[in-house]
């Protein structure tokens, strides 16, 4: 593991890292449990990452960590996973004001059970000074979700006078999002060998550079982030350039 950090160049992290936390239940049916195990399990990860990237000096991380389609899952495992929210929100919430890590949360927090929804608000309103590194949790996420809202937001407002439509453009769009005050991620990670975003950020994924592994989330570690990373400053950002462009004019004399 410190091989792989001592090849990460400092200079060049991605400000913003997003991660689909993804094959819990896998994970647990691998090993002969049920699927509440996996989560159980995919906590010490959180754990583990968060720290990682604090260490490593990342501003800003994203951790999907229930959609709102999740919310179709069968009936003892929502449950099950809004009672590990809720303790893991009071077993971690000491160790965020420790480390400075301001807590976020986007999603519809109107669909969370009233003691996880009362959890959360407490843990943000003990974190909201901290600045050293913000932790942004996407519960009840959907984005289709987010830019319903954020298109009926606009409309509200255009009616109300607020805003001219002749003047709307992407700033505007992006001052709607749940995220309007995060920068976009530049890169993002998804565990446990799937190819797809699944309704995640689909408007701030537009230039992130997409990161794929096999690795089962409750089994990923720093080292695994590590690599995502290595990956990252692999690739040329090019941004709609041309290598050509990207590379700095020959000096001359």
């Amino acid at each position: 593991m410190q091989d792989l950090l001592e090849k990460i160049d400092k200079s060049r992290l991605p400000r913003h890292v997003a991660i689909i936390m993804d094959g819990n239940g896998r994970w647990a049916k691998e090993k002969g449990q049920d699927r509440l195990y996996g989560h159980f399990h995919g906590v010490e990860s959180v754990r583990n990452i968060v720290e990682g990237a604090g260490e490593l000096g990342i501003e800003y991380l994203t951790l999907y960590a229930f959609s709102t389609e999740n919310w179709d899952r069968p009936a003892y495992e929502v449950t099950g996973l809004m009672e590990l929210l809720v303790e893991t929100i009071k077993k971690e919430a000491a160790d965020l004001k420790k480390n400075k890590i301001k807590l976020h949360v986007i999603g519809d927090m109107n669909m969370l059970p009233e003691n996880a929804r009362k959890e959360l608000e407490e843990v943000l309103e003990e974190t909201k000074d901290n600045a050293t590194m913000h932790l942004i949790m996407a519960l009840s996420y959907s984005s289709r979700w987010e830019l319903v809202n954020a298109v009926k937001q606009i409309a509200f407002d255009v009616q109300a006078g607020k805003v001219d439509p002749a003047t709307i453009n992407q700033d505007t769009l992006q001052s709607y999002l749940t995220t309007s005050e995060f920068p976009d991620p530049e890169l993002m990670i998804r565990t446990s060998g799937e190819y797809r975003i699944s309704n995640f950020l689909l408007y701030q994924l537009a230039y992130a550079e997409l990161y794929f592994t096999n690795v089962r989330w409750p089994d990923f570690r720093k080292e695994n982030l590590y690599e995502a990373i290595l990956d990252f400053q692999n690739r040329e950002r090019r941004f709609g350039k041309t290598s050509d462009q990207l590379r700095p004019e020959p000096v001359t004399h």
